[in-house]
């Protein structure tokens, strides 16, 4: 009980009494005993969280950056070694050196992430090769010489770091978007690399490191990417898109490409025959003999200056006609991607339409034939091409490497990558690493005006008392808070999980009848048989239940012994259950039924609001008016607009329901559907019913619905909408967030981080539009819950009336018009 007088509040998570008579505040100090055991050193299996991998040049070891630190792992068996042990910090994009002396990584142990080396074996200290880093780092490659680390950053640059004096030389600036895919010639002179570019295609340039000089290997016209040097230096390989064969699709006449990709080479030296030259077999007058050719060796070697000895390829470019000497691989058209190589051969790998798996397959340059070696998930060639690294799912193989079919058996052992964890100490990296994280990626470098030093101090201090992740993942979320701004959360990693026993569900309303302690159906939800997805479990034709018959029994339990039924389908979902259903609370005269309860109930919830809606429009308009409600703009909500916007341009109007939609990205495609505009009509000789170009095409007036729930794509639609002029809109002011995200940057224990970095603002102006205020409808209409509740929605109801107002002075087409008279 408090004394008289005093105060208690909350300051920066500690409470204080406030006495009213001194004017004085005090911290109280409060302790709880308790073991924290969420919070203790662990123990854990670092193959868990396995975030990149790299090869030895001779293919004996693997190198994983795992729960944030370096390993280096035997291919088959032998000592794992952990080669940095810091809990503290995050250790990131191991690459191993081509002479296999060193790893490089980065590392945050400084507090930003930097550029490190370490010896294969562990037995020096790790080598800080960069400092006062200024912003994200992202991947990391080595030259071939092991002399210099390419990487790149958030600042949009290309860069490298050379191993002897550290000096960092700028390679490429963008400002179109960062660079991830780069690669370096064989005699580690030039670097290729895919310049992103305004219209969304990649063009592929070269950096020779000597004269600073830059330049093109491919155009504008194509997009092109994925370069990759053979290792003789004769050729480029790289990836793009020049094939078009569109396929067209089956619900409107509209297109679309799939497979667009082949992969080419460009022949470097001008005086390089081209290997794919059409071959003419004739007579050979010029063989050698076994003597001649070892003389022909021993003279070679002869002339390997000093300056060679570093390394016995020399790459030529002539620039001049460089884009003229470009051909194609004779491969399917496909999608292609992680092309490497040997001097003959061109491995990559493949998904395209006609593939069910990723493909991994090389192709032979003499032979000039295509072997499938199997599919996994990625791969990896060792420097010297004698091994071969396949990953299939969370597992490793390292193989001898043959152009034929690939069967790894012989697991690499990550099985033990074991490593202790000090949680506090993981935690407190995961912070900062998160502050750091949304610092650099955030879509305005001001911060909407917060200090965000100042709030990294204001949310550390609780860092000492978190005490299970869940804690950390609160407090990382009031700190990114602070920024008010949609799309920014945090979530996941090594939290503690509870095993979820799912209770079978029926898709009904049930209620104990009080006098016999039977349970009745008061209601079932309307499915539809023919999909899994939509299932209604007491619907089905095997179950065939009507509302008002009882569940006499499930498993032989009679359901007039227990206070509340679902205590009988615990464990039972997607599970057969035997039930007696009557059309009377007894069991005699009961049907023995199997039913499949579900586990989760939305899906139908969410059919019969549908289809209550397209009831309710059908009844109020005489059926002249569509209805469909979108409840996403991903693959769900497109597919809900594809299936009711076709079979409904039957009609002379469209209410489209925006309300509840979770975000996406898809609105562009749909308000382009909806801003269509007939040209002309079309008719042909017995067809009653004329037809419009655009096909498709509902020219009929439309309304939108929305409400604070539409957010995120959901708030850019009904913005799209108005700005179109494409109909009324009713409801409320949307969510307002619509500054976009994409998938979150790797941490050491698998947590993820959505960092606002994409926004909108004005065509017409420079105007920042719609986050943290939303869209305004044209018609403010403002649900009442207790008269929704009673199946009252006064915005479709709005909807209705505003539509069939608007139709009263719809255009319809024309009349076809009388044949015309050419006789005269």
């Amino acid at each position: 009980m408090l004394a008289k007088g005093l105060i208690v509040f909350e300051k920066d998570g500690f409470i204080y009494t406030f006495d009213t008579k001194t004017k004085q505040a005090n911290k109280v100090s409060i302790i709880i005993n308790q073991d924290l055991p969420l919070a203790r050193t662990v123990k854990v299996n670092a193959a868990d969280y396995i975030t990149s991998f790299t090869l030895s040049p001779g293919g004996e070891r693997l190198g994983f950056s795992a729960r944030g630190d370096i390993f280096s792992v035997p291919a088959t068996e032998g000592v794992i070694r952990n080669l940095t042990k810091t809990s503290g910090a995050h250790e990131r994009n191991v690459e191993w050196s081509p002479d296999g002396k060193y790893l490089a990584y980065l590392s945050d142990e400084t507090g930003e992430f930097e550029i490190y080396i370490q010896k294969h074996d562990g037995s020096e200290s790790p080598i800080q090769l960069t400092k006062n880093a200024d912003t994200y780092y992202f991947e990391l490659l080595w030259s071939p010489d092991s002399k210099k680390l390419l990487f790149s950053d958030k600042k949009l640059r290309l860069r490298y770091v050379d191993i002897e004096t550290k000096n960092i030389t700028e390679v490429a600036q963008s400002q179109v978007w960062e660079y991830n895919d780069f690669t370096w010639s064989p005699d580690s002179r030039y670097i290729a690399y895919s310049d992103p570019q305004k219209n969304n295609f990649n063009i592929i340039r070269i950096y020779d490191t000597q004269t600073k000089e830059t330049y093109d290997l491919t155009d504008m016209w194509y997009d092109s990417h994925s370069p990759h040097f053979s290792p003789d230096g004769k050729y480029i390989y790289f990836v793009s898109e020049r094939d078009f064969n569109p396929i067209y699709s089956r619900v409107e006449w509209n297109y679309a490409y799939q497979d667009m990709s082949k992969i080419y080479l460009a022949i470097l030296d001008k005086s390089t025959p081209n290997p794919l030259a059409p071959k003419n077999d004739d007579l050979d007058l010029t063989k050698k003999t076994a003597d001649d050719k070892k003389e022909d060796k021993k003279k070679k070697n002869k002339e390997i200056t000093e300056e060679d000895k570093d390394t016995l390829v020399k790459v030529i470019i002539d620039i001049d006609g460089l884009k003229d000497r470009i051909v194609s691989l004779p491969i399917d058209v496909s999608t292609y991607w992680n092309l490497q190589a040997t001097n003959d051969k061109i491995l990559y790998q493949r998904k395209g339409s006609k593939d069910e798996k990723a493909q991994l397959l090389a192709f032979d340059l003499n032979e000039r034939k295509e072997t499938k070696l199997g599919e996994f998930d990625t791969y990896l060639l060792s420097q010297d091409k004698k091994k071969i690294l396949l990953k299939s799912k969370d597992n490793y193989y390292v193989l001898d490497f043959a152009v034929a079919e690939l069967k790894p058996d012989k697991k690499v052992p990550t099985q033990d990558m074991e490593v202790w964890i000090d949680k506090k100490a993981e935690w407190q990296q995961i912070f900062y690493e998160a502050w750091r994280q949304m610092r650099d990626f955030f879509y305005v470098p001001n911060m909407h005006g917060v200090d965000w030093e100042k709030i990294k101090n204001k949310y550390e201090i609780f860092l000492p008392y978190i005490a299970n992740k869940h804690d950390l993942n609160y407090i990382i979320g009031e700190m990114i808070g602070e920024l008010s701004v949609g799309h920014a959360y945090v979530g996941g990693g090594d939290v503690p999980t509870i095993n979820k026993i799912y209770t079978g569900l029926l898709g009904a309303e049930l209620s104990k009848d009080v006098q016999n302690g039977y349970f009745k159906i008061d209601k079932i939800l309307d499915g539809a048989n023919w999909s899994k997805n939509l299932r209604s479990p007491l619907q089905e034709i095997q179950v065939n239940a009507k509302v008002n018959d009882y569940i006499i029994s499930i498993d032989n339990i009679q359901t007039n012994t227990i206070d509340d039924i679902y205590k009988l389908l615990i464990g039972k979902a997607n599970k057969q259950v035997e039930m007696l259903i009557n059309n009377k609370p007894s069991v005699e005269g009961a049907r023995k039924v199997i039913v499949v309860p579900i586990a989760d109930e939305a899906a139908l919830y969410y059919y019969n609001w549908v289809q209550n809606n397209i009831k309710l429009v059908n009844e109020k308009t005489n059926g002249q008016v569509g209805y469909i409600h979108i409840p996403d703009m991903g693959v769900e909500g497109l597919n809900e607009f594809v299936k009711y916007f076709y079979p409904q341009l039957t009609k002379k109007a469209l209410i489209i329901d925006d309300r509840g939609n979770g975000g996406g990205n898809v609105s562009p495609m749909i308000l382009e559907r909806l801003l269509r505009v007939p040209q002309r009509a079309t008719m042909a000789r017995n067809v009653l019913i004329p037809g419009v170009v655009p096909a498709q095409t509902m020219i009929g007036p439309k309304v939108l619905l929305f409400n604070q729930y539409s957010a995120s794509d959901g708030d850019l639609f009904p913005y799209g909408f108005k700005k179109y002029n494409i109909g009324k809109t009713i409801g409320v002011r949307s969510w307002g967030g619509v500054v976009g995200i994409r998938g979150s940057l790797p941490f050491v224990d698998g947590t993820y981080l959505n960092k606002p970095e994409f926004a909108s603002y004005s065509i017409d102006e420079s105007k920042w539009i719609i986050e943290g205020y939303g869209v305004e409808p044209d018609i403010v209409i403002d649900n009442d819950p207790y008269r929704e509740y009673l199946g009252n929605d006064d915005q479709l109801l709005k909807a209705i009336e505003v539509i069939m107002e608007e139709l009263q002075n719809a255009k319809e087409i024309p009349d076809i018009p009388t044949p015309p008279d050419k006789s005269k």
